[in-house]
């Protein structure tokens, strides 16, 4: 028996838009439910049961960020931001209430639906990844038992700091972690704004573990916000 299509919820104000997501997201296999407002929104991902959330941060009638606070309060579906809002401290406010993406518009339907696939991916297999013995990331590999990390074969020492660092990123694969999320990670609430620490512990882990640490190929800067660990 076959089961039913996965739902995405649109919540989004303008129609030309989700016009435009309808034939992309339903081709890709996907059951689309679309609103305009934040709080029908509200209700429709508590009564359609959504695999993911697509939204739009300027509504006509609150915030989207009070929606994404809304949704967190009882959910950990994956939400995907997008906006037209470009300022940094916006993509960092929604990524700080729970939103795991951002695109910012114009946007392309490509793009959009790798970042789906990317958000789907790590939701569904958190618990995996958490239970995996080794993560295997193009030259580095992550040995979560034994918690040790090679590159091409060859064990890399890390400090402790650097070690939880990486794997932070690694369980996170694909999706942004803005420097607030880390720095609370890693080294605690008290270090949230020292962001300095982030940009010294990068580095030595690009040293470490690129191939190119000046064009790394895994752990990818997201300029003002934070940092995102590509596995391809």
């Amino acid at each position: 028996m076959n089961s039913s299509p996965m739902t995405i919820l649109v919540i989004e104000d303008e129609v030309p838009i989700r016009r435009f997501l309808r034939p992309a997201i339903e081709a890709a296999g996907y059951r689309l439910v679309e609103c305009g407002t934040g709080k029908d929104g509200i209700l429709q991902a508590s009564q359609a049961h959504p695999g993911l959330v697509i939204l739009d941060l300027g509504l006509p009638d609150i915030d989207g960020l009070e929606v994404i606070k809304q949704i967190r309060e009882w959910s950990k579906i994956p939400i995907i931001i997008l906006s037209a809002r470009g300022i940094e401290t916006q993509k960092v406010a929604a990524l700080d209430a729970g939103a795991d993406d951002y695109i910012q518009k114009p946007f392309g339907v490509a793009e959009l639906m790798a970042r789906i696939r990317v958000a789907l991916r790590h939701y569904h297999s958190v618990q995996q990844t958490e239970s995996a013995p080794i993560i295997q990331a193009g030259q580095i590999s992550i040995d979560l038992t034994r918690r040790e990390v090679r590159r091409n074969g060859a064990l890399v020492h890390l400090t402790p700091l650097e070690y939880q660092l990486l794997t932070t990123l690694v369980k996170h694969s694909g999706l942004v972690m803005t420097q607030r999320q880390l720095l609370h990670d890693v080294w605690g609430p008290g270090h949230a704004d020292e962001s300095h620490y982030l940009r010294i512990y990068m580095r030595q882990l690009r040293q470490k573990l690129e191939d190119n640490p000046a064009n790394p190929q895994h752990l990818i800067t997201e300029a003002g916000v934070g940092y995102r660990f590509r596995v391809e």
